[in-house]
């Protein structure tokens, strides 16, 4: 290894995937830049996922395999984190697909601007197109022209959170597509030291939105690639858009509260925030309700709590930044009923 070829660690929780492991596996093996510790950690898959893991450390000496029982998939990140040898961490969803050149792009991005992190763009896809997306990510992007750099990451985070506000801030030439930044891990190069005392909340749901506040204040700046480099599986059945029982509600809640707190008390008005702390609770309160007897006086006690600490949260807004909230959660209401109808389109 030498200075100009730095290790990069990726890390891929795995859990029963065995339908698409290898698409994910063979997109990292196949990246333009060689210099890699791959780390698999096998979340106590029940299929079989830690098979094919292993089929790939006999294979590839660069990649590293650990077995766990299953304990979800912030403490298959957190093993990933502990295990990491590389200079620069990256990760990736065991049924995603990076193109060719993602970390070569990334890594060019943050050596070139001196940022903390690097990210570039990512597309959508269903399962029907796996082979079509899995040969056109092989073949690569062509090298990006515009590496946009961000500085306090933790504003834009909370500030562009909608498509719309990203088109017409394209239209104005603020480059807003450049400054949207969301919860995910993935499609990110990290210098090592912005995890250094950081790990994620094992056990719950939601946890990279509680690492996002915490993560992104310890940025000064961020390399934005203008590229696809990345491309996300949509499942209907995924835990992200099927997953619903009151203890994902309540950690949702909890997750918007926690980041809406940390934002708030660092002057930051926490724009993205208010929707996600808000349409949690009110996506609690109608769960519940359609629980119908199988809704415990637990669980309507945890919701009582919960909504009382989303007014209070609230109430500390202004009057005049609490009529800007709404009107953009309104819109980002509007926005992700569309975004849902298409996903569970995708086929």
């Amino acid at each position: 290894m030498t200075a100009a070829e730095p290790l990069i660690s990726v890390i891929v929780p795995v859990y029963n995937a065995e339908r698409y492991l290898h698409y994910c596996v063979d997109s990292i093996l196949g990246q333009s830049y060689r210099n890699l510790e791959v780390i698999l950690v096998d979340d106590g898959a029940t299929d079989a996922s830690g098979i094919i893991c292993d089929r790939y450390a006999e294979q590839d000496s660069r990649v590293v395999v650990i077995h766990q029982d299953n304990g979800g998939i912030a403490k298959a990140q957190n093993t990933g984190l502990d295990n990491a040898h590389g200079e620069f961490i990256a990760f990736a969803d065991n049924d995603d697909i990076l193109d060719c050149h993602n970390i070569e792009y990334l890594l060019h991005a943050l050596q070139t601007t001196g940022a903390d992190m690097s990210k570039g763009r990512w597309r959508q896809f269903g399962v029907s197109q796996l082979g079509t997306v899995g040969q056109t990510a092989s073949c690569g992007t062509e090298h990006p022209t515009n590496i946009t750099v961000i500085s306090e990451p933790l504003q834009a985070y909370q500030s562009v959170f909608c498509k719309s506000l990203r088109i017409v801030g394209e239209l104005l030439g603020r480059h807003a597509e450049a400054r949207y930044f969301n919860e995910a891990n993935w499609c990110r190069l990290y210098r090592r030291e912005l995890w250094e005392g950081l790990r994620f909340e094992p056990g719950c749901y939601a946890q990279d939105i509680r690492m996002a506040g915490p993560l992104y204040a310890r940025m000064n700046k961020v390399a934005d690639v203008d590229a696809v480099l990345y491309y996300w599986l949509q499942e209907p059945d995924s835990v992200t858009h099927s997953k619903r029982t009151a203890q994902f509600w309540h950690d949702n809640v909890t997750a918007a509260a926690t980041n809406f707190r940390f934002t708030l008390d660092r002057g930051i008005t926490p724009y993205r925030n208010y929707f996600g702390l808000t349409a949690s609770v009110r996506d609690e309160k109608k769960g519940l309700r359609r629980l119908g007897e199988a809704c415990t006086s637990e669980d309507m006690d945890r919701y009582r709590s919960d909504d009382t600490v989303v007014k209070a949260l609230v109430a500390e807004l202004p009057p005049v930044t609490r009529l800007q909230c709404v009107l953009l959660a309104a819109l980002r209401r509007i926005e992700n009923t569309v975004y849902d109808r298409n996903v569970h389109n995708m086929r």
